[in-house]
């Protein structure tokens, strides 16, 4: 009984820390407390080099790389990482681009610890959806534009049902909501293709890549020349894409010029 309660005070915790889009200046300062408090980190691949930097010098950091497309860490092989290193009595932090809890897996992990009887809590970061727009100028949300936001995913696990973009259209325009596109590069022309069929072609588009990062980069169409565009300009992943009225904003604070591109 001894050994067992030893055991059970022995156990490190985990948190799952939002990294958000890049900028070390845009970190909670939980973010920063729980990483420079870290004495293992498993960090993702869009987490910024600067942010890691952060951790104590004594601290182990372990890469551990998901982007679609690429060659990835199994999610499997994480949990149990994270839970080997909690039963050893680390503190660790789970380090994500963005926040934990949009795209991140999050909800996944955090099941997978509890069951295994380890405590964790979740620290928010900023979700790059957000960043990427208000870095241009431009809201999400907007009382004569749009009445809400939809942030969804453009990539789908291989073996799942396709989503229904055009449902998403149809209630994007009804409901007069900005759509936020994760990881939808590489689908862009079956999503333009697919939300065409809700939305006018002249429908605003941005597409922003690296937010908040210092090679960020942009463009702003229309939803009729997406696809085109992310090939014109060679935007590739990460990037985020933002449908909507709201990004009449960003052309409006920059030039007039731009303002009649997306028209």
């Amino acid at each position: 009984m001894k050994n067992i309660e030893t055991t059970l005070r022995n156990v490190g915790t985990v948190s799952l820390v939002g990294a958000g889009p890049g900028d070390p200046e845009l970190l909670t300062i939980k973010a920063v407390k729980a990483i420079a408090a870290a004495t293992v980190l498993l960090v993702d691949d869009l987490v910024s080099p600067a942010i890691v930097a952060l951790a104590p010098p004594g601290a182990r950091v372990i890469h551990v790389g998901k982007r679609g497309g690429c060659k990835s860490t199994p999610q499997a092989f994480i949990e149990k990482l994270m839970v080997m290193a909690a039963r050893e009595g680390e503190t660790v932090v789970r380090l994500k681009g963005g926040d934990p809890f949009i795209f991140g897996r999050g909800g996944e992990e955090v099941e997978h610890l509890r069951a295994q009887g380890i405590t964790v809590q979740v620290i928010n970061g900023i979700t790059a959806g957000l960043a990427g727009i208000t870095s241009l100028g431009a809201p999400l949300t907007h009382r004569e534009h749009a009445h809400g936001v939809l942030f969804i995913t453009g990539h789908v696990r291989p073996g799942d049902s396709d989503t229904d973009w055009r449902a998403i259209a149809a209630t994007a325009r009804d409901a007069r909501l900005t759509l936020v596109i994760y990881m939808g590069v590489r689908g862009s022309a079956h999503i333009q293709e697919e939300l065409l069929t809700g939305l006018p072609a002249s429908t605003p588009v941005a597409v922003i890549q690296h937010v908040s990062l210092p090679d960020q980069r942009h463009a702003l169409t229309s939803l009729g020349q997406l696809h085109s565009t992310i090939e014109r300009d060679q935007l590739t992943s990460p990037c985020v894409i933002v449908v909507g009225d709201v990004v009449r904003g960003v052309a409006a604070a920059r030039a007039p010029e731009a303002l009649r591109r997306i028209a």
